[in-house]
Order: structure tokens, then C-alpha cells, then sequence
């Protein structure tokens, strides 16, 4: 038997190195120690991309001083795959996780450091860059990105603009004239798992500016600086960044990549697969497994769970589904490719239980996953052998 372990991190409890390692040991317990298990770490291009793709694929970490989301220094790192290739994650420069507390607040942090990451890979010589957009702490419409790269933003009195989220409103001016330009010349792909405009009650700031440290009235004054900016890019470059899906991801970052420097949006976790050479390792693969912490509606809107199943399903090979927990809409994800789904939670509990006991809880449900899939084998066999006409002989 050929396994291959493919889960999302379970947030607050189990990286999907852990999902991988306790896999093994349950497959290898069921079905012998020669079983070959092989685990593949992978995340759907928020944080942890560039450890989840150098896990399985190698490439060496660049870590550099930057200007982090609340405008202190930060060390940040992105990945080089080869001479060629190399991932930013703009959770390392610009992220949440990142940002204490305090300096939680939207109108005052900035995606400059992600820029500078980008402008150092474009020093470096690399000439095929994946930005991952997940788990930002900035809505400033990719302004202090660009700024790192170049452009100059400028007010009613001509004064250049720090790239704040508070700035977006007080716009007059943008200039391009200076981009890096580099940047013509490279393939540059922007992992994004979000479809949201960049602006409306689905864009960037109503949707994803409270989990950043926005208030209600924060909210309302962003959302009318991120009106303002979006007719300053429509005059730029004739393209209305509400008509981008993903325009709005990372606090508008998405229509800077997307729209100013024409990356291709693209699946976050597509690309991760795509650069673990997935579908390669299926060709000798029996059963893949994958799962996440909570799988309910949002599993099948281009989550790990999503990606790995249609990817199984094309190319014949069976997926089980083990995650913490189901919510509504979790079976929908059996209508793209996943045959089964189980939970690790075995009984009513709080989540702090199912947190603080996530390591044992896992390994027993793939105990009981297993157990399962080897029932299944041996009715198969007998089923097998009865159409030979050999079963009781």
C-alpha cells in the first residue's frame, strides 16, 4: 500500500507536518511497517506556504531586514526554489501573526516590507516570483508595496504619501513612471484564495477589516479612502479593480499585483501543488488523505480539501477526508473528488479540550480510519473471490 498524506494545518493545534507524522504511524500500525506512507505538508498560500513548500520540495530561505505591517523593523524571509524560482508570503513581511496587538489597526500599517521582498528577489535575478496574499494585517490597497517598488504616491499639496491605510483617502496623484523595471520582465504570480472586489460590503475593507483591528467607524473612513483609490486606478489604467475577483485580498494588495503589475491571479493552493509536482506523486499513490481543522461550506471554495480531491479524481486515485470538526455544508466537498469524511472529535466537547487533546484525538481517528479502509479491503477480496467461485474452498 502507497499512502499520501496531503492536510491543511489545523489552526491553534496541528501543522500538517503533525497530520502527516501521526498518519504514519496509524497506517503503519493497521497495515504492517513496510506500508510506504509519504507526507507532504502543504497550505493554501497564507501562512506557512514557504515552509510547507520547502518541507517537500528543498530551496534555500532568504531572510532580510524589512519594514514590517505597523512600520518597525522586521526579519522576514521568502523562498528560493532554484536560480529561477522563488515564493514570497506576505505573512512574513506584512502579516497579522506578526503585528502585536496593539499596533492592530488598519489605518496605520502598511505592505511596504512585502514590497521590499519582491524588490530584493527582482536584485537577486529571479524571474518567476509567487506572492501568497493570505493572513495580512494591512489594508492599504498595495500602496506601500508599490511604494517599495517605485511608485510614488502624492496629496492635493504634492507631498509623497507613506502607503497607510489612512493615506488611501488623501490620493491626488500616482505615479508608475518609476517602477522597478524589472518587473516587465518576469513571470509573476499572485496566490489568492479569496474572489472579493476591492471594494462594497464584499471587498477588502467590510470583509476583512474587523479581524484586523477595525472598528466600525476605522471601517467606514477606509472604505471611502478605498472608493477614492479605485477611481485613482481606473484613470491609470483603465481597468476598474471591482471587476478583478481577488482584488480585494490582503487589504487590497491583490489589485496592486494584480491590476498595476499585472500578475496572474491564481489558485493559492493550485500553485503550492503545482510546485510540489503533486500530480506526479500520484502516479504511484493508492490512497491520498487529506483534511483541516473545520470543514463545512467554505472547504469546497478552493480550500486545500477542494484541490486535492478534483485533483485525485482526475487522475483515478481514491482521497479520504479526516478533519477536527464538520460544520454545515461540510459534505459538499464529496461532490469534488474527497469518498469519504471523518472527524477526530469523538464526543461533545469543549474547544479547548479538543485543542489541548488534538494530538491523541487525530491519531485515534486515523486508527479508526484505517481500520475501515482495511474492511473494505478484505470484503473487496472476498467479493473478488466469490465471483471465482474460491471463497469457502
Amino acid at each position: 500500500m502507497n499512502f499520501l498524506f496531503v492536510s491543511d494545518s489545523f489552526k491553534g493545534s496541528l501543522t500538517s507536518q503533525d497530520t502527516a507524522e501521526l498518519l504514519t504511524r496509524a497506517a503503519r500500525e493497521v497495515f504492517g511497517a513496510d506500508t510506504v506512507c509519504q507526507g507532504l505538508p502543504v497550505a493554501d498560500g497564507g501562512e506557512g506556504t514557504i515552509t510547507a513548500i520547502k518541507h517537500a520540495s528543498g530551496g534555500e530561505f532568504i531572510a532580510m531586514t524589512v519594514t514590517g505591517a505597523a512600520g518597525n523593523p522586521v526579519t522576514a524571509r521568502y523562498l528560493a526554489i532554484d536560480g529561477k524560482r522563488a515564493v514570497i508570503e506576505m505573512a512574513e513581511a506584512s502579516g497579522l501573526t506578526g503585528t502585536p496587538p496593539e499596533k492592530r489597526n488598519p489605518l496605520y500599517t502598511t505592505s511596504r516590507g512585502t514590497g521590499e521582498l519582491l524588490r530584493d528577489a527582482l536584485r537577486r535575478g529571479f524571474t518567476d516570483i509567487a506572492v501568497s496574499l493570505g493572513g495580512s494585517a494591512t489594508n492599504d490597497g498595495g500602496m506601500g508595496a508599490l511604494i517599495a517598488l517605485g511608485a510614488v504616491f502624492r496629496d492635493e499639496d504634492g507631498n509623497p504619501l507613506s502607503g497607510r491605510g489612512a493615506d488611501l483617502i488623501h490620493v491626488r496623484e500616482a505615479d508608475f513612471s518609476g517602477l522597478d523595471p524589472r518587473l516587465q520582465e518576469i513571470k509573476l504570480t499572485v496566490m489568492n484564495d479569496v474572489r472579493n472586489p476591492l471594494t462594497g460590503p464584499r471587498g477588502a475593507t467590510m470583509t476583512y477589516g474587523p479581524q484586523k483591528g477595525g472598528t466600525p467607524e476605522i471601517l467606514a473612513r477606509l472604505e471611502q479612502g478605498m472608493r477614492h483609490y479605485r477611481e485613482i486606478i481606473i484613470e491609470k489604467t483603465g481597468r476598474d479593480p471591482d471587476a478583478l475577483p481577488g482584488a480585494g485580498a490582503a487589504g487590497g494588495l491583490g489589485a496592486a499585483l494584480g491590476i498595476i503589475l499585472r500578475g496572474e491571479m491564481r489558485s493559492g493552493i493550485d500553485t503550492v501543488l503545482d510546485l510540489l509536482d503533486f500530480d506526479a506523486r500520484l502516479k504511484e499513490t493508492d490512497l491520498v488523505v487529506t483534511g483541516e481543522g473545520r470543514t463545512d461550506s467554505q472547504t469546497a471554495s478552493g480550500k486545500v480539501m477542494q484541490a486535492v480531491g478534483e485533483r485525485c479524481r482526475k487522475h483515478g486515485v481514491p482521497a479520504a477526508g479526516l478533519s477536527g470538526s464538520m460544520g454545515d455544508g461540510a459534505m459538499e466537498i464529496l461532490d469534488h473528488g474527497i469518498s469519504s469524511l471523518m472527524t477526530s472529535v469523538n464526543a461533545p466537547m469543549s474547544l479547548d479540550t479538543a485543542l489541548m487533546h488534538a494530538r491523541e484525538l487525530y491519531y485515534d481517528a486515523a486508527l479508526r480510519m484505517f481500520l475501515f479502509i482495511r474492511t473494505g479491503m478484505e470484503m473487496g477480496c472476498r467479493g473478488a473471490q466469490a465471483e471465482q467461485g474460491i471463497l469457502g474452498k
